[in-house]
């Protein structure tokens, strides 16, 4: 296997980025990094906090910055936040720095991840299960875009999907 300089993780939430991140990151060696706690750390809050004093524009404007930063880093593994893909110049520095691999699973699998944990802002409405579908329909065709490989985590362990990219990304 070619020595492998990034592997950035992109889907929606609730698929197991970070929890697959940081599994792969170990088996190959790289450094795991995830750009959502990169976040947290520098302002001193929460996702929701900054949603709530910032909006979602605001939020976007810090993601994209902390994802050029990120991706021109070597050696990480990198867990992106679900909305990472909908910035054009992101898309790019995804694409053009490290493989890319885009961890699907579907929205009722996504709900079912998701209903207990209160730190998504964008769940918080009447009908989170809508809303996830909503946010595939806007946002699967973007992580097909950047992907090099799309990856299932439907009913899968983090572990089978761990094994399943180091397969892949070995066969390139």
């Amino acid at each position: 296997m070619q020595r492998i300089e990034n592997i950035f993780l992109v889907g929606p939430m609730g698929v197991g980025k970070s929890t697959i991140g940081k599994q792969l990151a170990v088996k190959v060696g790289l450094e795991f990094k995830d750009s959502d706690l990169e976040i947290q750390k520098r302002t001193g809050v929460d996702i929701p906090t900054i949603f709530e004093f910032e909006g979602e524009a605001g939020f976007r404007k810090r993601e994209q910055a902390i994802l050029d930063e990120l991706t021109q880093q070597r050696g990480v593994v990198l867990s992106t936040g679900g909305g990472a893909v909908l910035d054009a110049t992101s898309r790019q520095h995804l694409t053009a720095r490290g493989i890319v691999i885009y961890l699907y699973c579907s929205p009722e699998q996504q709900f079912a991840r998701t209903q207990k944990d209160r730190s998504r802002p964008l769940l918080q409405t009447e009908n989170p299960l809508a809303k996830l579908q909503e946010l595939m329909a806007q946002r699967d065709p973007l992580y097909r875009q950047v992907a090099d490989y799309i990856i299932s985590t439907e009913r899968r362990n983090a572990a089978a999907v761990t094994k399943d990219i180091i397969q892949q990304i070995s066969e390139r």
